[in-house]
């Protein structure tokens, strides 16, 4: 790795731990949806809420590109590659179990034309070297930033691979301020399980992004606070 060995030796060790954690991520993934992720869409689809209508809301141009990053079993790349049937489709995970699930899901759906796909750590991936592909016009998380330890970083990465003018589109668990107390200290415990943190922040979070890049931010409670929507779109120059 040329580019490392130029590097003093602190940031050499930076870089091996960065490294060094992106694999224990993924060994952890690995070791949690082995087996979940062959019935994983079918007990989700009842508390992923608002992924389809993330995905409807899109509307990346005809022939555009999309970009999901964290994509699981690519339940939501086959959606959006059906939906915008001119767009061409990308996905990436950290674990390989889900990224073979995706795989298969893919080629069921004669899609491998049209939906690409790579394992890369949210936090720190390179569109161009893994799809070669800078730039998207469109970009989403759909309940991954819960899973993501470096969420923020994940969410400027995600940023900017954007095209000027282009759209960043979240959707995950919310604050449940609407939601009643016992029904949510159930969900909290059910997510404590799978390791799954809402970020309870991130609607001040985007607002710094605001701040910082001059983007357009909207931030919306869905079905009384249990998740939250959110469109960053990037300044056109």
């Amino acid at each position: 790795m040329p580019r490392i060995a130029h590097q003093s030796m602190a940031d050499f060790m930076s870089i091996n731990s960065m490294l060094e954690g992106s694999s224990a991520q993924a060994r952890a993934m690995d070791r949690m949806y082995g087996l979940q992720r062959h019935f994983y869409d079918l007990s989700r689809a009842y508390y992923l809420l608002g992924r389809d209508d993330l995905i409807k809301a899109l509307h990346p141009p005809k022939t555009g590109t999309v970009l999901e990053m964290g994509c699981g079993t690519g339940r939501n790349l086959v959606a959006a590659a059906k939906h915008y049937p001119a767009a061409k489709c990308f996905g990436f995970d950290i674990s390989t179990a889900m990224l073979e699930t995706a795989g298969r899901a893919v080629q069921r759906n004669d899609l491998g034309g049209r939906v690409e796909l790579a394992q890369a750590d949210a936090s720190d991936f390179s569109a161009s070297k893994i799809f070669g592909v800078e730039y998207f016009d469109r970009v989403f998380f759909s309940y991954t930033l819960s899973m993501i330890p470096a969420w923020q970083t994940a969410i400027e990465q995600g940023y900017n691979a954007l095209k000027p003018g282009g759209e960043l589109h979240i959707v995950d668990f919310g604050k449940c301020e609407g939601v009643p107390a016992p029904v949510k200290s159930l969900l909290d415990a059910w997510l404590r399980r799978f390791h799954v943190t809402p970020r309870q922040d991130l609607g001040k979070w985007l607002q710094a992004l605001r701040t910082k890049t001059g983007a357009d931010v909207s931030v919306r409670p869905l079905f009384r606070g249990y998740a939250v929507a959110a469109k960053v779109t990037k300044p056109q120059t």
